[in-house]
């Protein structure tokens, strides 16, 4: 199998693209919800990443490795959360590796790291979670010890949200800082229906610029938030600034 390009996050052009690939029968079974897509989505906005991607599937072998071979073909990065721990329905390792053709392998830095970790209480179940695909990196630094699983593109990440928001420190130091992404906001006293035709107006003529209205139920004052998002803070101002010239005399509207 060819390697997919991986463009740097530094890139002055078109920002690399992601995908994220939630794993876990418990998230769509509404046993638990998924806290991990938001926290990657902030992480990779500010690295200049664009996530324009996101699946929540089974913990199924077969639909893992569809996805994570498709994926990664089409995007910079993807980063799976869910899966990696000893039990029958922990299978992400080996579906990334059946993706890229590739044994699974017992890591001897983990397998040591586990064996110190849990001494007299280690089990056979404990060392299954020293299994990597064959030729996979391990991402570590000496604040962050437990290592990331980097299979060429693919970041295969713990559904545990505290361990899972510890990793981004990694993403951050292996994807570098890029041009990243600027938000600005503004709340009006009207709603959508009002807002439309000066929203289609500010939207044609800044095609640069991530433009988003949403509602806020509930709120007497400030009936809607919109925002303004993009690498270039001039252009992304500016946006905001015509959109908000264009409203009716004496409505009010402040930034958020």
């Amino acid at each position: 199998m060819s390697e997919p390009a991986i463009p740097s996050a530094n890139q002055e052009a078109d920002p690399a693209t992601a995908a994220a690939l939630i794993i876990g029968n418990e998230i769509l079974t509404g046993k638990i919800a998924d806290q991990n897509l938001g926290v990657l989505a902030r992480q990779l906005r500010k690295l200049g990443v664009k996530l324009v991607r996101a699946h929540t599937i089974l913990d199924d072998i077969d639909t893992i490795t569809s996805e994570v071979r498709s994926l990664s073909r089409a995007h910079a990065w993807v980063f799976t959360s869910g899966g990696v721990g000893p039990t029958h329905d922990d299978v992400t390792i080996e579906a990334v590796a059946r993706a890229f053709d590739r044994e699974v392998i017992v890591a001897p830095e983990l397998d040591a790291m586990l064996r110190v970790a849990y001494g007299d209480r280690l089990t056979e179940g404990h060392l299954l979670m020293a299994r990597i695909p064959e030729g996979a990196r391990l991402v570590r630094s000496d604040a962050i010890p437990w290592p990331c699983v980097l299979v060429e593109n693919v970041w295969v990440l713990p559904g545990v949200p505290e361990i899972f928001s510890l990793k981004m420190a990694l993403v951050e130091r292996e994807l570098g800082q890029g041009r990243s992404f600027v938000s600005v906001a503004v709340l009006s006293a009207l709603d959508e229906g009002h807002l439309k035709p000066f929203l289609d107006r500010v939207v044609a003529a800044h095609p640069g610029v991530e433009i988003g209205s949403y509602p806020r139920w509930g709120d007497t004052e400030w009936r809607t938030k919109i925002t303004f998002d993009g690498r270039d803070r001039a252009l992304v101002e500016s946006a905001r600034d015509a959109f908000v010239s264009t409203l009716p005399a004496g409505q009010p509207v402040r930034e958020a």
